[in-house]
């Protein structure tokens, strides 16, 4: 909300724009350096402001504190902000924040290309508050056309291959059918990922099996592609994996009664399942995402 900069008559330079970048900077290198809680908030409500393109001074809401916090992986702040302001701190931040205000996902789209699936779980547990109608169309709703090209935070996840990050938001019901603009699903996004380069070929699987597991249909754009490169694309992830995608096996009775059982369970619930043998290599465990998927064997 604008500050009302009447009061400070005495210091007619507070609300001048060039004060505003200085106490603008000051909060980002308080937050940047970790400070505590209380002195954020202290600044944020009391002392810092930063200059909107109309010519405001404006104090820092909720949520573009929140953003900061994301930038630096702050997550006292993060906790402190979400369990105080709930969705609020969700809200749509200013145009000195976010150029494309038609895009109403900013802190989920960061969450996912700063890879802080912590503070992403604390964004998604928040979102709980929302209606169900409003919780499914937030996490489903494409991202910023200029920075993230009108994709969902699921696109995000698979495009820069954040296995953490795609958990979580597929066990919080993120649809894995929705496509951007172009008609892409994440799953189109991920193959292509996986096409484009060998580079962290063992996340990309995982994130494919994460994505196979809970898409009991698997439609996608590239299934073309998929059959007319079967040699390929067997190379590239597998067979069994090939078969199943280009359509030609159905998943295994095993891998079908999964996709049944994860529609029945919670995001919480989501670590006491067992997984495909394919979906096991044998050095890589996930952690991190504050034990939501500690139990998950890869």
């Amino acid at each position: 909300m604008p500050w009302d900069v009447g009061v400070f008559d005495s210091r007619a330079d507070y609300k001048s724009e060039k004060q505003c970048q200085k106490t603008s900077f000051a909060f980002y290198q308080a937050v940047r350096d970790l400070l505590p809680v209380w002195v954020l908030e202290d600044m944020r409500t009391m002392e810092v402001f930063h200059w909107e393109e109309d010519g405001r001074a404006c104090a820092y809401s909720p949520s573009e504190a929140l953003l900061y916090a994301l930038v630096h992986d702050h997550q006292p702040y993060a906790r402190y902000l979400l369990n105080t302001y709930s969705v609020s701190a969700l809200e749509m931040p200013s145009k000195s924040f976010c150029c494309c205000q038609l895009s109403t996902t900013p802190h989920l789209s960061m969450a996912v290309r700063y890879n802080r699936s912590s503070i992403l779980k604390m964004i998604l547990n928040s979102a709980k508050d929302f209606s169900e109608e409003e919780r499914l169309s937030y996490l489903n709703r494409r991202g910023c056309v200029h920075v993230e090209g009108g994709k969902t935070a699921l696109h995000l996840a698979c495009d820069l291959v954040r296995p953490e990050c795609l958990i979580l938001l597929l066990g919080h019901s993120a649809c894995p059918y929705v496509t951007d603009r172009t008609g892409n699903t994440p799953l189109d996004c991920l193959l292509s990922q996986i096409g484009h380069s060998d580079l962290d070929m063992r996340l990309k699987h995982i994130c494919l099996g994460y994505l196979i597991l809970f898409m009991p249909n698997f439609r996608f754009q590239m299934k073309g592609q998929l059959r007319d490169n079967a040699a390929l694309w067997q190379r590239l992830i597998g067979e069994q994996a090939y078969r199943w995608l280009s359509g030609q096996a159905p998943p295994s009775l095993f891998v079908q009664a999964m996709q049944k059982l994860i529609e029945t369970v919670s995001a919480e619930q989501l670590e006491s399942l067992p997984l495909p043998d394919f979906l096991r290599p044998l050095d890589f465990r996930l952690h991190s995402v504050s034990q939501v998927c500690s139990g998950l064997m890869l």
